[in-house]
């Protein structure tokens, strides 16, 4: 029986396209790269940032770890605000709430950023609690995010669902022993989230809530 949802931040309950993008914009800058084209840093949307430093502009380790850095200068003061939330998705955690679901946040984001953007945003009154990531690095994947969660909270694997956008969700969950529902809405594609293991697809927040309705039968 499913008693806890965990949802992902970036992409399953906000859209941070202009935060993330305009921070890792100024993150480069600061080592003499210039960055114009938005959209291919959408591949920022997800994983561990410094992980996206290295992967995606060939960053060594330690300047990657002073790129994160960097990018939290602007963040911290604006790109945590250039965000939205997704249509439906606040009512949809409403309902859940409604029918007497405990609601857990566990994102790759710094605890700390991810708390804000709750309150900012109005959605901290639907969770019950937030797991995220540290500043100091020690806990930055999703797989420990999500473990960290459980034992926190005290959560069952067999009673809680992992609800995110990316491959790192996904793979988080089955770590964790978790069932999982990938979303479209987001940033991952279909093959992405299938080839890494989710148990369920949804399309729309309105998805999201007919898969735990159909859990519950």
């Amino acid at each position: 029986m499913i008693e806890n949802i965990l949802f992902d931040l970036d992409g399953t309950l906000t859209d941070p396209f202009e935060g993330i993008t305009n921070s890792v914009i100024y993150a480069l800058k600061k080592f003499g790269i210039t960055e114009a084209d938005k959209a291919k840093l959408k591949c920022f949307i997800g994983p561990p940032l410094y992980q996206s430093f290295i992967s995606f502009y060939n960053f060594k380790l330690d300047d990657a770890y002073k790129a994160v850095e960097y990018y939290r200068e602007y963040f911290s003061v604006k790109g945590i605000y250039e965000n939205r939330v997704y249509s439906g998705i606040e009512n949809v955690l409403a309902e859940l709430k409604k029918m007497g679901y405990r609601l857990i946040v566990a994102t790759s984001k710094p605890q700390v950023f991810a708390e804000e953007i709750l309150r900012h945003f109005n959605l901290a009154q639907y969770f019950d609690c937030v797991s995220g990531a540290t500043l100091d690095s020690s806990r930055v994947e999703k797989s420990d995010i999500i473990t960290y969660a459980l034992k926190s909270f005290k959560v069952l694997p067999q009673s809680a669902i992992m609800v995110g956008d990316r491959k790192h969700d996904i793979i988080g969950a089955r770590k964790n022993l978790l069932k999982s529902i990938g979303v479209l809405y987001g940033y991952g594609d279909e093959a992405e989230l299938k080839s890494a293991g989710a148990d369920f697809i949804a399309s729309s927040p309105q998805d999201i809530l007919n898969v735990i309705c159909s859990l519950s039968i």
